[in-house]
């Protein structure tokens, strides 16, 4: 468990550092970021791994990461540039999903023996995308439009409550949809719970770790706004 917290906190840190030099160009640099780790956490998920007592797809991580970056462009840059970034990665997944199914159609060479193992990694159901999909877009956006709701009612202040609120009711929509929509009439329902309850846990601790680092890009963004004015 330790060691998988860890490596929860250098991908956060990792994803830290990249939107630290990334904001120096502006906010299309973090959304660009955004959309890459929202097509690493599809392709990631096609393996499970364990955290604990409970199973999971690895690229849960990456995916709670991206929370952290729509809550950086919703405090520092705008709504929109947030709903950018949903929307951008809305796109890439669907381009994804879209080039994975042209490659694994198009005929490979005889001598070639690893179609199967290509399909096994890379290949979902249209269940499955559909559910990743649908799941994706109400929770992201959810979270942007929460976070500016519980800004605007607390009058800026907060930090640390509109993001743990926002990004864990998001992730419960987030889990919620997506296993419903995924397996309801093919597992238990009971099993189906479970997941779901498993899935959140670990998302709740994602989201309560990634505070800090929401923390230092607000010191990070100040700084940078004090040299400014100090140039200026």
């Amino acid at each position: 468990m330790i060691s998988i917290l860890f490596w929860i906190l250098i991908s956060l840190g990792s994803a830290t550092a990249a939107m630290m030099f990334g904001a120096l160009y502006g906010s299309a640099v973090l959304i660009g970021i955004y959309t890459a780790l929202t097509v690493m956490a599809q392709i990631f998920a096609s393996k499970l791994v364990l955290f604990g007592p409970w199973s999971m797809p690895a690229g849960l991580v990456v995916y709670g990461i991206c929370f952290l970056i729509t809550d950086v462009l919703s405090e520092f840059y705008s709504k929109e540039e947030a709903l950018k970034a949903v929307a951008c990665g809305f796109i890439g997944s669907i381009l994804l999903v879209l080039g994975i199914q042209i490659v694994i159609a198009w005929p490979a060479p005889e001598f070639w023996q690893n179609q199967e193992a290509f399909v096994t990694v890379l290949g979902s159901t249209w269940r499955i995308v559909i559910a990743s999909l649908t799941a994706y877009l109400f929770s992201q956006t959810c979270d942007v439009h929460m976070f500016h709701f519980i800004r605007s009612k607390t009058n800026g202040k907060y930090l640390w409550l509109r993001n743990n609120v926002a990004t864990m009711t998001s992730q419960f929509i987030d889990t919620a949809i997506f296993s419903t929509v995924a397996f309801l009439g093919v597992l238990p329902k009971e099993v189906i719970i479970g997941m779901i309850i498993g899935q959140y846990i670990i998302k709740v601790i994602v989201a309560l770790l990634d505070t800090p680092f929401l923390y230092i890009m607000k010191f990070w963004f100040e700084k940078n706004s004090e040299r400014s004015n100090h140039i200026v």
